[in-house]
C-alpha cells in the first residue's frame, strides 16, 4: 500500500512540475513579446533597418532553466507569435530566420550549459551561441534577404562584413551579456527554490 502512495505522490509531483514548466515557459514567451514591442531600434545607422530588440534574453533564461529543448520549443513559439503581431513585418522570412537564429544559439549555449551548470560555463554557453546565432544569421541572410529586400546576392555579400556580422554579434553580445547577468537572480522564482 506504501508503495503504491509513494507511485501516487511522485506521479503528483512530476504533474505539478510539468505545469510549473509550462507556466514558467509561457510567461517567458509572453514576456519576450513585449519586449520586442516595447524595445526595438536601430544599433547601426547606416542599417536602420535592422533592429536590436531583447526577446532573446527570456528565451536564453527559459533555455538555462529548462534546457535546449524548452529553449528551442519557447523560440519557435516567441518567434510566430512575434512575427504574426509585433513584427508582422518580417512575414513568414522574419519567422524562420529568427526561429533558426535564435534556436542555433538557445541549442548551442543550453548544450554547454546543460553539462555543467557553474556561472564559468555559463558564460562559455553563452559567447558560444553568440558566435553561432551570428554565423546562423549570415547563412540566413545570404539565403533570405535577396529575396526579402530584393537585392542581388552580390549586394547581400557586400554588407556582411560592415553591416550583417557587427549587427548581429552586438544584437546577440547584449541578449547573451543580459541573460548571464540576470538568470541566477531570476533561475529560482521559475523552478520554484
Amino acid at each position: 500500500m506504501e508503495n503504491v502512495s509513494s507511485k501516487v505522490s511522485v506521479t503528483r509531483d512530476k504533474k505539478k512540475m510539468s505545469t510549473r514548466i509550462m507556466v514558467s515557459l509561457a510567461m517567458l514567451a509572453a514576456i519576450a513579446v513585449v519586449l520586442v514591442a516595447a524595445i526595438h531600434f536601430p544599433l547601426i545607422p547606416a542599417a536602420a533597418f535592422l533592429e536590436y530588440d531583447p526577446a532573446d534574453i527570456p528565451i536564453l533564461i527559459g533555455t538555462f532553466a529548462y534546457g535546449p529543448v524548452a529553449g528551442l520549443v519557447l523560440t519557435i513559439v516567441v518567434s510566430v507569435i512575434q512575427g504574426m503581431t509585433v513584427s508582422a513585418g518580417g512575414g513568414i522570412i522574419g519567422i524562420v530566420m529568427h526561429i533558426f537564429a535564435t534556436g542555433a544559439c538557445a541549442l548551442v549555449a543550453g548544450s554547454i550549459y546543460k553539462r555543467n551548470k557553474t556561472r564559468k560555463n555559463a558564460l562559455i554557453a553563452l559567447v558560444a551561441g553568440a558566435l553561432v546565432q551570428t554565423v546562423a544569421m549570415v547563412i540566413m541572410n545570404l539565403i533570405f534577404t535577396p529575396l526579402f529586400m530584393g537585392q542581388p546576392l552580390e549586394v547581400v555579400i557586400s554588407m556582411l562584413v560592415p553591416i550583417v556580422i557587427p549587427f548581429n554579434l552586438l544584437k546577440a553580445g547584449i541578449n547573451c551579456a543580459m541573460t548571464f547577468l540576470l538568470y541566477k537572480s531570476i533561475s529560482h522564482l521559475l523552478k520554484g527554490n
